[in-house]
């Protein structure tokens, strides 16, 4: 999917539903008509906690009989009310009159706060517009022009620990272009889903609970729910000052433990969340570094790997694996790493960003944890794998310290090396598919190109511990390819292109932050956010127009890395591979078409044909 957007914020484009969830008891719903829809509409209501009447003339269905002996709704009989005609030989209500009545049985239920008409007779319209003039959003079977609000085609999931209705429901709508199509599409969503995502909802329903309730919640900059899902744009904003050796305020601890649960809730499996204990939300929520995330049982066997590569752990010791999961794609596993995962770990000790896709090749009878590395906590979470590995491997068991991408690259794998190398064991650093070069390419980038790019340089946007890094200058004829700086693209972008005065270093006006010419506004920028997963998303523009474009491409979607570059564009559209044969004069033209006419682009998704890879 492409879109465009030639002003600082996306245009509307109609045809589209405000998407709301509606319960209460302070609510009821007027249901003009009595037959099977209405029953429908009826249940659907009384789930959501919302008051039912049912005004009817004539026959009712046997559900809505029921219902009401049972005085879960109430029914009322249209020819009770006053100004409508009773005589026992009128046929056909009077629309008129019915008109009338309708009007005064809405002023005397002034609760009644939407309406659903399902019955077809010739005096709909009339009736339609005395909700109108009450203010009270209509929904009418039938009459999509009459219609305030439709009903989407929903399934409620049932929770498979009790057999019983979970919290959990999923709605689609066409906007009246296929309401029989939505049930399908309905049932499809539905069918490919974990069949524990109920579960999964009701265990971090608990997880919530007991993050709010430890400690007295507060609200914090206007983010509600603290930073959970309530106005945050990503989990990954930091819990400044954090370390588990120093004591909390109350605030403090409050406003860790939700960004806990939404760190939880972004990154484990569903199939993780759904099997939480008590006991294991108690220990999250306390940051205890003993904490064991998952637990499954029997050591894994042991074989031979492809290509003589031997995996297989020495007699009466345990070993170490530092292993690369690729950029995120199954498919891009090595041989060596789907190895390591299916058919010798015993432990799996895994970095957060590993997707659900990796993660889901392992065995259930593999123990599986899952970093808590988030900024703030960066240090302590690494500190816990490697002390985690360490004991794991004394007691016999082969750990795998499953990494994204390739573990050398920004992956820290050169610390642990030498951590684990301390404490007796020499770990085995299995290579991965590095997202530096194969993110690129699923976004339609080469990272070097005759007449476009003639090397490639690969940095990262963060420090250690958070501090700035120096970044390359500008060279008309390479690439730069820069890890885990999206969060600050304000600080990288103003360090490349901070001007140098003239000097041809630049190194006194960025403050160190640079190292060489500064480099042109006009400079092809992209933004690849999970690479190779299926929903990528690639948000491209100049250096100048980065930002803007990010912001209004919405929340971000960690991870993500930059590219910046004539390669951007080199194989976009019909292609432009004539960038070091002409000079920058053109450059801004070459932009121009580009991006045709517009500031920025944002593509959606990865080709469909890595679905049959």
């Amino acid at each position: 999917m492409t879109s465009s957007a030639s002003s600082p914020y996306p245009a509307p484009v109609g045809g589209a539903s405000l998407f709301l969830t509606f319960k209460g008891p302070r609510s009821t719903i007027l249901i003009i008509g009595g037959d099977a829809l209405a029953a429908s509409r009826a249940f659907a209501a009384l789930e959501a906690g919302i008051q039912v009447i049912i005004l009817t003339r004539g026959s009712v269905c046997d559900e809505l009989k029921w219902r009401a002996n049972q005085r879960q709704i109430q029914l009322v009989d249209w020819d009770t009310l006053p100004s409508t005609s009773t005589s026992p030989l009128v046929s056909t209500p009077d629309t008129k009159t019915d008109a009338e009545s309708l009007s005064a049985f809405l002023t005397e239920n002034p609760s009644i706060s939407i309406i659903c008409i399902t019955i077809h007779t010739a005096d709909i319209p009339a009736l339609a517009r005395i909700c109108h003039a009450h203010n009270i959003p209509v929904n009418v079977t039938d009459h999509p022009a009459l219609c305030d609000f439709s009903f989407a085609a929903t399934h409620r999931f049932a929770d498979p620990s009790t057999g019983g209705k979970s919290a959990l429901q999923v709605g689609v709508t066409t906007n009246g272009e296929g309401c029989r199509l939505a049930g399908r599409v309905r049932r499809e969503i539905v069918s490919v889903l974990p069949k524990e995502v109920a579960g999964a909802v009701r265990q971090v329903g608990k997880l919530r609970y007991l993050a709010k309730n430890t400690v007295d919640q507060i609200e914090r900059d206007g983010e509600g729910e603290e930073g959970e899902d309530s106005g945050v744009t990503t989990p990954n904003r930091p819990v400044p000052g954090w370390k588990s050796s120093v004591v909390e305020s109350k605030e403090e601890s409050s406003y860790r433990r939700m960004k806990w649960v939404a760190q939880v809730s972004e990154y484990w499996p569903i199939a993780r969340l759904a099997s939480m204990s008590e006991n294991e939300m108690e220990l999250i929520l306390t940051g205890d570094t003993a904490q064991t995330i998952s637990s499954y049982s029997t050591q894994a066997g042991i074989e031979s790997s492809l290509h003589n590569l031997t995996l297989s752990p020495p007699p009466k010791k345990g070993r170490i694996l530092l292993v690369g999961s690729g950029p995120g794609h199954p498919s891009l596993l090595t041989i060596a790493t789907h190895n390591a995962l299916t058919k010798y770990a015993d432990l799996v000790l895994s970095d957060k960003l590993v997707p659900a896709a990796v993660l889901a090749l392992i065995p259930e009878r593999v123990e599986v944890r899952i970093a808590r590395k988030f900024p703030g906590n960066a240090e302590g979470a690494q500190l816990e794998m490697m002390d985690a590995a360490v004991e794991a491997a004394r007691r016999g068991l082969t750990v795998v310290r499953l990494k994204q991408g390739d573990p050398v690259v920004y992956g820290r794998a050169g610390e642990e090396v030498l951590f684990f190398r301390a404490r007796g064991f020499e770990p085995l650093v299995v290579p991965g598919v590095s997202s530096a070069l194969a993110a690129p390419i699923f976004a339609g980038i080469p990272v070097t190109q005759r007449g476009v790019a003639e090397s490639v340089i690969v940095c990262t946007g963060v420090g250690r511990q958070g501090k700035e890094v120096k970044l390359p200058g500008y060279e008309r004829a390479r690439t730069v390819l820069i890890l885990m700086g999206v969060a600050r693209i304000a600080q990288v972008v103003g360090a490349m292109m901070c001007s140098d005065n003239g000097s041809g270093e630049g190194l006194q006006s960025v403050e160190g932050r640079r190292e060489g010419r500064s480099y042109p506004r006009n400079t092809p920028i992209a933004i690849i956010e999970r690479g190779s997963m299926p929903d990528q998303r690639v948000v491209a523009s100049t250096l100048g127009d980065i930002c803007e474009a990010l912001d209004s491409a919405g929340e971000q979607r960690p991870p993500g890395m930059m590219v910046v570059g004539w390669a951007v564009l080199a194989l976009q559209g019909t292609g432009d591979t004539s960038v070091l044969d002409e000079g920058e004069e053109g450059d801004e033209k070459r932009v121009r078409r580009w991006l045709g006419g517009d500031r920025w682009v944002v593509r959606e998704g990865i080709d469909q044909g890595w679905a049959e890879v």
